[in-house]
């Protein structure tokens, strides 16, 4: 997580909150609630900057707000990107499939391209299936 972007969301909040203590009442709420929701936004990317951390044992990932959930590598189906073209931006999202869910990480929440991780995550996964076979494969740091 840049904390660039922690500072930009908390300066908006601050803005947004000064724009509803001025405003009329339509414009106060409008306003109260852009900041209210840029600054839990904020708090958010303060407390958990991490959105998913990977090991030998699986991949952890942010759930909801503030919870974690640790999912072994046995039970990830694919790992791949997705492309998307709108208003003629294109992003790039890390896409990891557990067949009862589907988790999609932007480059934002990675703090990484997402083109890069999921190419850590595979060598990982690698690793993590030749260790369990015997072979001791590739140590990642």
């Amino acid at each position: 997580m840049r904390l660039e972007q922690v500072a930009l969301k908390t300066a908006a909040a601050v803005v947004f909150a000064v724009v509803a203590l001025r405003g009329d009442v339509p414009l106060r709420l409008l306003a109260g609630a852009a900041a209210i929701g840029l600054a839990v936004l904020a708090v958010r990317d303060m407390v958990l900057p991490v959105r998913l951390a990977a090991d030998r044992e699986g991949i952890t990932v942010v759930r909801g707000f503030a919870g974690r959930e640790h999912i072994p590598w046995g039970d990830i189906e694919e790992i791949r990107l997705y492309d998307s073209r709108r208003l003629g931006l294109r992003s790039r999202l890390l896409e990891i499939d557990t067949g009862d869910s589907l988790r999609l990480l932007s480059t934002h929440d990675l703090g990484a391209p997402a083109d890069d991780v999921e190419r850590q995550l595979r060598d990982l996964r690698l690793g993590s299936d030749q260790d369990e076979e015997g072979d001791p494969g590739p140590r990642q740091a």
